[in-house]
C-alpha cells in the first residue's frame, strides 16, 4: 500500500490526535519516506512551473534544490526571533504584482515552525496564529514540515544559573501543553500539510514519517507515491510498527520527553564549550533574521587577566568581535554570523570568499561546518545576507569530540583574524 501498513497509519493518526490536536476531525494521515520525500511529493502535487513558494529567507537547502527541476522559485521572506514575519507576509501578498514578479502569487508556504533549519527559532502559537490567519485570506496552502518538533529544549541558561532539569512534566498531558502547538491546531480550512518525521526521534536514517491533511491533499498524495517512490520500505514500517505496538502511545512519549533532555545536554554543552573557549558577551539582536533573540557577541579570548585591565589591553573590543550567535531553543543546530567585516582580506575576496576561505580552512584541520551560502532562498535578494554564517550539528557529535572542535575552531578562527 502506498499509504503505509494500515496498522502504522493507524497508530500515527491517534497520536497526532493526541498530540496536535487538529482543528477538525475527518484529517488523513499516511506514511512517507521520510520529510525531504514528503516535501517534494506536496512540491509536485500543488504547484506548476513558473510559480513560486513562499519560504524563510534562511532554510533548508534539499527543500530549495527540491524547487529547480521543476522551474518553481522560492520567495525569500524575512525572518525574527520566530521565523517568518507576518507583517512582512501580509505586505508582500497585499502588495504582490504578477507582472512585475512575471509570475503568479504564490499559493504554498513551505515552513520549518520548531528548531528551525538552520536558525534554531521557534514559531509561537500567537505568531502561527497570525501566519495561518493570512493564509486563509490569500489562499496559501501552508506545508509544515517539522522534524524537530520533539527537540524542544527551552532557553540556554549558563552553568552557574542552570538548575538539573529532571522530567518535570507530571502527566503526558502536560508534557504535549507545554510544547509549541503545531499548524494542525488553527487548521479549520485543511489546508495544512504536516511532514513527521521518525528520523530524528526512532532511529537516524530509518527514512519514514508521515503527512497529516485533510482527505482530498491526501489521495492526491499516496496517486504521487503510486507513481514515484511506490509503497514505503516494507521491513522499516515493521520494525517501526513493532516498536510503536510494544511501547504504546504513552512509552514513545516517555522516550520523547528523556530525548528532548539528552539534546538539552548536547546544546548546553556545546555552547558551554564556546564561553570557555571564547570572550562571550550576552546581546539582545536588533536586527536581521534573529531580531529580538538572546544572542552573543564572541571575542578572542583577552591575553591578560581581568585584574591587569581589560580595557586598557582590548579598548576597542566590541568592534572585533569574531561572530556571533542565538543558542537555539529546539532542534540540533547553532546558527553563527561571522563578522567578516573588518577582515584584511574583504576586499580582495569578499564576504562569499572568505567564509569558503575559512570553511576550507577549518576542513583541513579536521572540522566540518554547513557553509551559509547553502541556505539562503534567494540570493539575489538577500546579496551579501547570504553569507558569512556557518550551521554547526550537536546532534550526534561524542561531548569529548565537540569539545576538541571547539578548539580547533577557535585556533583555526585566531589566525584567520589573525591581522585585524
Amino acid at each position: 500500500m502506498a499509504g503505509g501498513l494500515p496498522q502504522l497509519q493507524d497508530i500515527v493518526k491517534e497520536f497526532t490526535r493526541k498530540v496536535y490536536q487538529p482543528g477538525y476531525d475527518n484529517y488523513s494521515t499516511l506514511i512517507h519516506i521520510g520529510n525531504t520525500d514528503g516535501w517534494v511529493k506536496a512540491l509536485m502535487t500543488l504547484c506548476n512551473p513558473g510559480e513560486g513558494i513562499l519560504a524563510a529567507e534562511w532554510t533548508y537547502p534539499s527543500a530549495l534544490s527540491a524547487m529547480i527541476p521543476f522551474g518553481i522559485k522560492p520567495i525569500s521572506m524575512p525572518m525574527d526571533s520566530q521565523g517568518i514575519r507576518s507583517d512582512k507576509l501580509r505586505s508582500l501578498l497585499s502588495e504582490w504584482d504578477k507582472y512585475e514578479r512575471n509570475m503568479p502569487r504564490p499559493h504554498v508556504m513551505y515552513t520549518i515552525p520548531v528548531g528551525q533549519n538552520p536558525t534554531g527559532v521557534t514559531t509561537e502559537a500567537a505568531r502561527k496564529k497570525e501566519i495561518y490567519d493570512i493564509c486563509v485570506e490569500f489562499d496559501i496552502i501552508i506545508v509544515e514540515d517539522d522534524p524537530y518538533y520533539f527537540l524542544q529544549q527551552g532557553p540556554y541558561v549558563r552553568p552557574e544559573e542552570r538548575i538539573h532539569d529532571h522530567i518535570s512534566f507530571t502527566s503526558d498531558e502536560d508534557y504535549i501543553a507545554q510544547l509549541a502547538p503545531s499548524y494542525l491546531r488553527f487548521d479549520y480550512q485543511g489546508r495544512v500539510i504536516r511532514l513527521d518525521s521518525f528520523s530524528k526521534t526512532v532511529a537516524p536514517g530509518c527514512r519514514m514519517g508521515w503527512f497529516t491533511c485533510n482527505s482530498i491533499f491526501a489521495e492526491r498524495l499516496e496517486r504521487q507515491s503510486e507513481t514515484s517512490t511506490q509503497a514505503p520500505c516494507g521491513f522499516g514500517q515493521s520494525l517501526v510498527t513493532a516498536l510503536m505496538l510494544e511501547w504504546g502511545h504513552e512509552g514513545y512519549i516517555r522516550w520523547l520527553r528523556a530525548l528532548r533532555l539528552q539534546y538539552k545536554e548536547r546544546r548546553d554543552f556545546f555552547v558551554d564549550c564556546l564561553h570557555k573557549e571564547f570572550h562571550v558577551e550576552h546581546e539582545i539582536i536588533l536586527s536581521g533574521a534573529s531580531e529580538g533573540c538572546n544572542g552573543y557577541l564572541v571575542f578572542d579570548r583577552p591575553m591578560v587577566s581581568p585584574s591587569d585591565g581589560y580595557e586598557k589591553y582590548y579598548p576597542d573590543a566590541r568592534s572585533k568581535a569574531m561572530f556571533s550567535f542565538v543558542p537555539p531553543t529546539s532542534g540540533m543546530f547553532i546558527w553563527i554570523k561571522l563578522h567578516l567585516d573588518q577582515h584584511p582580506s574583504l576586499k580582495e575576496l569578499g564576504t562569499a570568499g572568505l567564509e569558503m576561505k575559512l570553511w576550507e580552512l577549518l576542513a583541513e584541520a579536521g572540522v566540518l561546518f554547513g557553509p551559509g551560502s547553502m541556505f539562503g532562498a534567494d540570493n539575489e535578494v538577500n546579496g551579501s545576507e547570504s553569507i558569512g554564517h556557518f550551521r554547526i550539528s550537536f546532534s550526534n557529535a561524542e561531548a569529548k569530540d565537540m569539545e576538541q572542535a571547539i578548539v580547533i575552531f577557535a585556533t583555526v578562527l585566531r589566525k584567520f583574524f589573525k591581522n585585524i
